[in-house]
């Protein structure tokens, strides 16, 4: 008893120093000067995501989870800094603290797309993009690449990381890809030869690793290149197809090389993006309907693939013209070798991890507030673990 009247007594201290720090981001947000015309050369702003999270019943455990993001985003136009014509420069920083939900909820992909392992600031993107006009650009620096591939804009306001960038993919690599909290050095090259048709290609080194993560900027290529690309159309809809594949091999979750090692194998996947706009300009309930499917080899990582629909409804009140409503549902398929793992180790895992999210968000003044709750069908693909039932309320302000 004791013991839970402590984790009570922290999570209200928690959420007391999550409600303070939000309405400082706020006043000083409210209070700035007109430092930011557009008129300026250089750019500063910021946003400040906080989260009160738990899993409400089924899961692993039952507890209150407060979990925060701080973001900075500093944009130069180096047109007008030094007159580099058609050219810009961008930096954001990161800081990420508190829980981590996920291990109370026990799913394979995570509940909260601002959780964390490692707590810290970090310097999450720099990058220079020079423009050609209005038909392409190239970008190089430290690159997020789920801010342009593998991307819905439509899927944006919901938590599941699932929705952010497909599962596998995000399990990939030695340290992860180029995507939150940690990018890795890219150079990426985009064609837009008309309003509506577009095509882009990014090499990344496949290592990420920036200021802040233990060795800091990873600068050498030892485990290669993630190469990128993805093409598509975009209106009053989108349809886009993407393909990524490693370029050094990756360990085998399975198999093993005579010498005992995990066998080398070649980590590669593809994807569709859809989007589609169901009414039309009116202010009031727009509504946009996207879905995504993808694919891996299923080899390297536990996912063989997976996918995700939902809905967008913008402006869902009259009165109310930040109100947002959302839904979704994702499943990832588990690769063959991840359950025949899970054998070998007495568990029998089912082939997916399923959840359904419903979120609604709206503004009291500067502040956005944000409940959402998450349905989730046999976390870790665990028959033996009840489906789960997660809340989570988000505070967010930008400044």
């Amino acid at each position: 008893m004791r013991q839970s009247q402590a984790n009570r007594a922290k999570t209200n201290r928690a959420a007391s120093r999550l409600a303070v720090a939000a309405f400082l981001i706020a006043a000083g947000g409210l209070a700035a000067p007109a430092a930011h015309a557009e008129d300026r050369a250089f750019k500063l702003s910021g946003a400040y995501t906080g989260d009160i999270a738990g899993t409400v019943s089924g899961g692993l455990a039952k507890r209150r989870r407060v979990l925060d993001d701080l973001q900075v985003f500093g944009d130069l136009d180096l047109d007008k800094a030094v007159g580099w014509k058609g050219a810009s420069a961008h930096f954001e920083l990161l800081n990420n603290s508190g829980g981590m939900p996920n291990e109370d909820a026990g799913t394979l992909q995570g509940v909260d797309n601002i959780e964390v392992t490692r707590h810290r600031a970090r310097l999450f993107e720099a990058w220079v993009e020079q423009g050609f006009g209005d038909k392409g650009s190239i970008r190089a620096g430290l690159y997020d690449l789920n801010s342009e591939f593998y991307a819905n804009d439509s899927a944006g306001m919901l938590l599941a990381p699932a929705f952010g960038i497909g599962s596998e993919l995000a399990a990939t690599g030695p340290n992860g890809p180029s995507i939150f909290p940690s990018t890795s050095l890219a150079v990426r090259l985009r064609w837009t030869p008309d309003a509506h048709v577009y095509a882009q290609a990014a090499a990344l080194n496949a290592n990420a690793g920036v200021l802040g993560d233990p060795g800091g900027i990873k600068t050498s290529l030892d485990n290669g290149l993630l190469l990128i690309a993805e093409a598509g159309w975009q209106g009053r809809g989108k349809v886009a197809f993407g393909a990524w594949r490693y370029t050094d091999k990756q360990d085998d979750i399975r198999f093993l090389a005579p010498s005992g090692d995990p066998a080398p194998a070649t980590a590669h996947g593809a994807y569709v993006l859809l989007e589609r706009r169901l009414t039309g300009e009116a202010d009031v309930r727009r509504t946009t309907a996207f879905a995504r499917l993808g694919v891996s080899d299923g080899d390297t990582t536990a996912f063989r693939g997976g996918w995700q629909a939902g809905m967008l409804v913008e402006h869902v009140f009259e009165s109310r013209p930040d109100s947002a409503f959302s839904i979704g549902v994702n499943q990832a398929f588990l690769s063959g070798k991840y359950r025949d793992n899970a054998i070998d180790a007495g568990l029998r895992l089912r082939r997916a991890e399923s959840a359904i999210e419903v979120t609604y968000a709206d503004k009291i003044g500067p502040v956005t507030i944000q409940p959402d709750i998450q349905y989730l069908m046999d976390p870790g693909a665990e028959s033996g673990v009840g489906h789960a039932l997660v809340a989570i309320l988000r505070i967010g302000v930008e400044f």
